[in-house]
C-alpha cells in the first residue's frame, strides 16, 4: 500500500491533535515537521515516532523541507500570520524537487482577510500543487451522519432543510497569537466562526451538490468582548500569555453571532446561524448543530459523549485536558471523549486529504473553498461593525481589514 509522506508546517496544539489523528489513517506517515524554532519541532518529530507514524525528522527550514524528496506532501497549522510566507517557501521548494508535491493542506482559517487569501490561492495555483483546506468540523462523524439522515429521509419525503444552526464555544485558545488581534486576524470570529459558518452551509447544501447551489446574498453579524475586557480577566492574560496581550489597550472579541442568507436554485430561502465564545464556563470544547426542515429537525452536542466521571472534592490534581479539549475543571461530574480526534472529524477529514491527494482526485475542499469562508467571515466584521447587514458579494471586501485585525476596535 503507498504511504503519503507528510511534512507539518508548525509543532503546537493542533499539529499534535493532526499527528493524533493519523493513527486511524492507515496510508500515511509522517516524515517531518517544520517550526519557528528546531525544538519545538523536534518535540513534534518524536511524538509522531512514538505512535509510530515515522520515521520523523526536524527542518530547521520550510523550503528545504518542501524541496526533500523524501516529504510528498505539506500539512500547514502556523500561525495565521506567516500563511504567505509559508505558501512562497513552499512553492520555491517545490520548484526544486524532479517531482512535484501530491498536495498541500492548510487548517483554517485559510489567511487574516480575503486579500490575503486571494493570494495564497494565487501562489499554489501558479506552482500548479494541488490544495486541501482543513475543515474538520464538516468530518464530524454527528454532522455527516446527521446531514445523510435528514436528507435521505426528512428532505425527501417533505422538502428541503432550511435552517441550520452551528456553535463552537470554549473558555479560550491555548497559545499566545491567537489573543493578538493583529497576528490571528480577529479575536474568536476569525478563529473559530470559521469552523462554524462552513459547517452550516455543507448542512444545508444537498448531498453530492455544488457549494455554488446555495448563494449567500446577506450576512449580519455582531461581537463583543463579554468576559476578557474585564479588569481581573485582562491581567489574567497577562499573567498566562505576557505583557503584549492587553486586552485594556487592544481587545480581540470573544463573543460573536452571524446570520448567513442563502438562496437555493428554486428561490428557497435558506438560514445559517453561528455563535461562537471564548468565554463559555462549562465542562470544556462544545460543539453543537442543528438542521431543521418543514418536518424534522437533528441536533448534536459533542458534551453529550456518553461516558462520564464524577470526582468528589477529595479528589484533587493538576489543571489538564485528559478528559476533553479545553477542560475546565478536575471535579465533579466531568465528561469524556473517548477518541477525540475521531469525534471532532480530524480522522475523517486526514483520511479523505490523503486518499485524494494519493489518487489524484480533487478534495472536498481546496484553498477555493477557504477563499470564500474568508470572504463570509469579511462581510460578518464588516456587518458588526456598521452594525447592519451587508452583501457577501461586494467586490470591495478585497480590501477591507477589520478594526480588530488593526488593533483598532474597541470593546
Amino acid at each position: 500500500m503507498k504511504s503519503l509522506a507528510i511534512g507539518f508546517v508548525g509543532a503546537g496544539f493542533n499539529t499534535n491533535f493532526h499527528i493524533q489523528s493519523l493513527v486511524e489513517v492507515r496510508n500515511c506517515h509522517v516524515a517531518g515537521v517544520t517550526s519557528r524554532t528546531i525544538d519545538s519541532a523536534e518535540k513534534s518529530a518524536v511524538y509522531a515516532n512514538e505512535l509510530k507514524l515515522g520515521p520523523a525528522v526536524a527542518f530547521e527550514d520550510l523550503e528545504a523541507m518542501a524541496a526533500d524528496p523524501s516529504i510528498e506532501a505539506i500539512w500547514i497549522n502556523s500561525p495565521n500570520d506567516s500563511r504567505i510566507a509559508v505558501m512562497e517557501a513552499i512553492a520555491a521548494g517545490n520548484a526544486k524537487r524532479a517531482t512535484p508535491l501530491l498536495g498541500v493542506a492548510c487548517e483554517k482559517p485559510l489567511a487574516r482577510n480575503l486579500q490575503e487569501a486571494r493570494r495564497v490561492v494565487e501562489i499554489m495555483e501558479d506552482a500548479g500543487i494541488p490544495t486541501g483546506y482543513l475543515e474538520n468540523q464538516v468530518f464530524t462523524p454527528s454532522v455527516v451522519r446527521g446531514k445523510d439522515v435528514i436528507w435521505r429521509r426528512g428532505a425527501a419525503a417533505t422538502g428541503r432543510p432550511y435552517l441550520a444552526r452551528a456553535a463552537e464555544e470554549h473558555c479560550g485558545p491555548h497559545s499566545p497569537w491567537f489573543w493578538d488581534g493583529e497576528q490571528q486576524g480577529g479575536g474568536v470570529m476569525n478563529d473559530m466562526m470559521c469552523h462554524s459558518v462552513e459547517t452550516g452551509r455543507f448542512l444545508l447544501t444537498a448531498p453530492g451538490a455544488d457549494r455554488k447551489s446555495i448563494t449567500p446574498i446577506s450576512v449580519n453579524a455582531q461581537i463583543a468582548s463579554l468576559k476578557w475586557t474585564r479588569p481581573e480577566y485582562v491581567q489574567q492574560l497577562k499573567d498566562t500569555h505576557g505583557e503584549h496581550i492587553d486586552y485594556a489597550k487592544k481587545p480581540s472579541e470573544d463573543f460573536a453571532r452571524c446570520t448567513v442568507t442563502y438562496r437555493d436554485e428554486d428561490g428557497n430561502t435558506l438560514i445559517a446561524e453561528s455563535t461562537t465564545s471564548w468565554s463559555f464556563v462549562g465542562a470544556g470544547l462544545r460543539l453543537s448543530f442543528e438542521l431543521l426542515g418543514p418536518e424534522y429537525s437533528m441536533r448534536s452536542n459533542s458534551l453529550d459523549t456518553g461516558l462520564e466521571a464524577f470526582f468528589s472534592r477529595n479528589v484533587t490534581g493538576s489543571e489538564g485536558e485528559d478528559l476533553i479539549e479545553k477542560q475546565n475543571a478536575e471535579q465533579g461530574v466531568m465528561p469524556i471523549v473517548a477518541q477525540e480526534a475521531s469525534a471532532y472529524g480530524y480522522a475523517a477529514e486526514n483520511r479523505h486529504m490523503v486518499d485524494c491527494f494519493l489518487e489524484g482526485r480533487t478534495p472536498d475542499l481546496t484553498f477555493y473553498d477557504g477563499e470564500q469562508v474568508v470572504r463570509i467571515l469579511m462581510a460578518a466584521y464588516r456587518s458588526a461593525q456598521l452594525e447592519r447587514s451587508v452583501d457577501p458579494n461586494d467586490d470591495d471586501l478585497i480590501d477591507f481589514v477589520p478594526l480588530v485585525a488593526q488593533g483598532k476596535w474597541r470593546a
